[in-house]
């Protein structure tokens, strides 16, 4: 446990890090890989280049500050990085390498205001801190490997099928190469997967939400290929559209992630994504029409037009056995979509619509999608009076807030 006076300490530099978080968390990443390059086998490199990994980390640290002397309250965050930990396979030594470097970049971001005082009381906070997610991350690895079908680490998985969805988006069916059984998952939750790309000095390691329901003998992806070979993200998502075909094995983690389905509740449910975000959603679908289906499901997603729109017959289909209403909105129809009636509304999903469409007095809602659409989700759901116990989001990569 932290003393008072360090805990005081801790505390008044929240100002500061609010401020300059970004800043340190952007010197030290630069520092540790320049240090540590074995690292940059481990941490999305996509995320390094967009800022957006620098941003989650400042919002963590300033978190971590904020309630130093409450950290339960941040229990929800640490459970969810914790979660990507584990896919990604961070281990206890990578700790002091990190805690190392962190008090680095801040006596070189603050200079002279970063005193031996604030120094000495951030190692001994980042200390307990580490310790935290050191002792949630052992029991998630536990959990992971000694589960049925569970293992440690990656595992290899030869692709049995693949399935092109739209024109950006492909699916892959993936089985262990040594057909034993695969652990199971909630839906909503992702797999990580380690590929080794000719010509690239690091691995890339990518997490991928299952796109169908558990308990099946094989998991599935659906990937969008991202525009651009030359961007970190295009990088891996061509190399699994262009040159990953059936019959090839690849390097899989067991599934993780705190955002997935309560299907333990019965109250109606609101399923929300735009463009890839609808993975999870569809997994989510899935599950409820094979365990419940009588619960009452709203189905929503938004894409650009039917080109670009995946999975749209499995997921008529799949209404069509379960009390599921679909609804699907296009904001930029082609003249194809008009003549068949391949969609139901057009433009983008507003506060108006989901008040007169759906159940908000009781529903739980969850979204997935761009940023975009899910602070405009966020937001409207918010002012429609939907508490925050029944909104449930997932971000493809970092947390950033979904705050206008």
């Amino acid at each position: 446990m932290l003393d008072q006076k360090t805990i005081e300490i801790i505390k008044s530099t929240v100002p500061v890090l609010e401020v300059h978080g970004e800043q340190i968390t952007t010197v030290f990443y630069k520092t540790m890989f320049e240090n540590h390059p074995e690292l940059l086998n481990i941490f999305n490199h996509a995320n390094q280049k967009q800022g957006r990994q620098q941003r989650a980390l400042a919002g963590t640290v300033y978190a971590a500050a904020k309630y130093i002397d409450n950290l339960e309250a941040i229990l929800p965050v640490v459970n969810q990085i914790a979660h990507k930990h584990r896919s990604l396979g961070i281990l206890p030594e990578h700790y002091p390498i990190v805690g190392k470097h962190l008090l680095i970049a801040i006596k070189e971001v603050l200079g002279d205001a970063a005193t031996d005082e604030i120094i000495n009381a951030w190692a001994e906070a980042y200390g307990v801190i580490a310790d935290a997610f050191i002792s949630v991350e052992a029991e998630m690895y536990d959990a992971a490997a000694n589960q049925r079908g569970g293992w440690d680490g990656f595992r290899p998985f030869i692709v049995e099928k693949k399935v092109e969805e739209s024109e950006v988006i492909t699916s892959f069916y993936l089985k262990p190469v040594d057909g034993k059984a695969i652990a199971s998952f909630k839906p909503g939750q992702y797999i990580s997967i380690k590929l080794e790309i000719e010509g690239e000095e690091f691995t890339h390691i990518r997490q991928y939400s299952l796109s169908d329901a558990p308990g099946k003998d094989y998991y599935r992806i659906s990937v969008k290929k991202e525009a651009g070979m030359e961007t970190p993200d295009g990088k891996v998502s061509n190399y699994l559209h262009n040159t990953v075909e059936e019959g090839e094995v690849l390097q899989i983690s067991a599934p993780a992630g705190d955002f997935f389905l309560d299907t333990e509740k019965n109250t109606p449910v609101v399923l929300l994504s735009g463009g890839v975000g609808l993975t999870p959603m569809v997994s989510m679908l899935n599950t409820v029409a094979e365990l419940q289906p009588e619960k009452e499901v709203t189905f929503i997603h938004a894409a650009q037009n039917g080109k670009v729109h995946a999975l749209k017959d499995e997921v008529a289909a799949t209404a069509a056995k379960a009390k599921v209403k679909s609804v699907v909105f296009y904001d930029q129809p082609t003249e194809e979509d008009r003549e068949n009636n391949s969609f139901d509304v057009e433009g983008y999903v507003t506060k108006e619509w989901l008040k007169e469409n759906v159940n908000v007095e009781q529903a739980d809602f969850y979204f997935c999608g761009p940023v975009s659409f899910m602070k405009a989700i966020n937001a409207a759901l918010k002012d429609l009076g939907v508490t925050e116990d029944r909104i449930h989001f997932e971000f493809f990569g970092p947390m950033a807030s979904l705050e206008a």
